[in-house]
């Protein structure tokens, strides 16, 4: 949805207040603010390439191995 484009909020149940109606509208706007602020922030972060020391895969570590040799085959350097 563009900036230009109204959305249609249609009440299925109640009779909800104005009050209530424009508590609701603005929930959703700022939830639809911050949704595409996170997405331009991801953006951004995507553009920069992390390398070496910084790059968060380094934090995640291999699978276990189980079974026969898996206390031997976890000491052993593994390759990436």
């Amino acid at each position: 949805m563009s900036a230009g484009e109204a959305a249609e909020i249609r009440v299925v149940q109640g009779n909800p207040t104005p009050e209530e109606l424009a508590a609701v509208v603005t929930v959703l706007a700022a939830a639809s603010v911050a949704a595409a602020q996170s997405r331009s922030d991801n953006d951004r972060r995507q553009a920069v390439s992390l390398g070496g020391w910084s790059a968060p895969e380094r934090g995640v570590r291999p699978a276990l191995r189980s079974g026969p040799g898996g206390w031997r085959a976890s000491a052993l350097p593994q390759g990436r």
